[in-house]
């Protein structure tokens, strides 16, 4: 790997490590990266995965007084986030590659949209949430479950997905389920990166030239949270991912 792909992967790094400080989103960067410096897309988002997953335990350790206690549901939504996770990355590493590439721009639609619209599913959501009269044992375990298994398989808008179905089954304010979904989608990509990592589908000099970056852009987006517009980050994350979309639309569909 020469020194300009280190330099791509090291900025998609910063780049998404910002933007998932700020706003979320940062597989939109990470992964392109990583196919741009030439690795076959299995791989690419495998080790776009290891490279940006410290990010969600430093969001969840970022908020300590918000997390959830380890109660009976907290250990049930772990386990079937991390049986999840796992499921979603053995199923990435059987299957054909081709069969991965070929609904690779449906998945970057998917999260572009899923984020663009985020907002009006979260105001959906709370307001499906103070309708619910009461505490259920069990209660949003099968989608969270569900929301684990593409996560362990592809990842991109797995935080807002968390985000809103945790909204809806989880009373509690904005930073308590915040915390939840950081510390859940921990255990997705935990799960996911061990099975990359024994599989051997981590390419680690682009996996650690990434992680550097993604470091160093979560610290920077820690202070730019605090001057730039949040609409402003959330904007350039839909319009990479609307061109990513039909950039590799073009690439693997036509």
């Amino acid at each position: 790997m020469d020194w300009s792909m280190a330099a791509l992967l090291a900025g998609a790094g910063v780049l998404g490590g910002a933007i998932n400080a700020l706003a979320g989103g940062a597989t939109l960067i990470t992964f392109p990266a990583m196919v741009a410096a030439g690795l076959p897309p299995v791989i690419a988002n495998a080790s776009s995965a290891v490279a940006i997953s410290p990010g969600h335990i430093l969001a969840a350790l970022a908020d300590r007084e918000n997390l959830p206690a380890p109660d009976r549901r907290f250990w049930l939504l772990a386990v079937a986030t991390t049986a999840g996770g796992a499921l979603g990355a053995f199923v990435l590493l059987a299957i054909p590659p081709a069969y991965f590439i070929l609904p690779v721009p449906a998945l970057i639609a998917f999260a572009t949209l899923l984020f663009a619209f985020a907002p009006q599913v979260q105001a959906w959501s709370a307001c499906r949430r103070g309708a619910q009269a009461q505490d259920r044992a069990a209660r949003g375990v099968v989608p969270i479950a569900l929301a684990s298994v593409y996560g362990g398989f592809f990842g991109a808008g797995l935080g807002v997905i968390l985000t809103a179905v945790i909204s809806i089954t989880d009373p509690g304010n904005l930073r308590a389920i915040k915390s939840l979904k950081n510390l859940l989608a921990t255990f997705v990509t935990a799960a996911a990166i061990v099975i990359f990592i024994a599989q051997g589908s981590v390419h680690w000099p682009a996996t650690l030239c990434m992680l550097a970056g993604a470091l160093l852009g979560g610290y920077l987006g820690g202070y730019l949270i605090r001057v730039l517009p949040a609409q402003a980050v959330r904007l350039f994350v839909i319009v990479t991912g609307a061109a990513m979309t039909i950039i590799y639309a073009a690439r693997y569909w036509f």
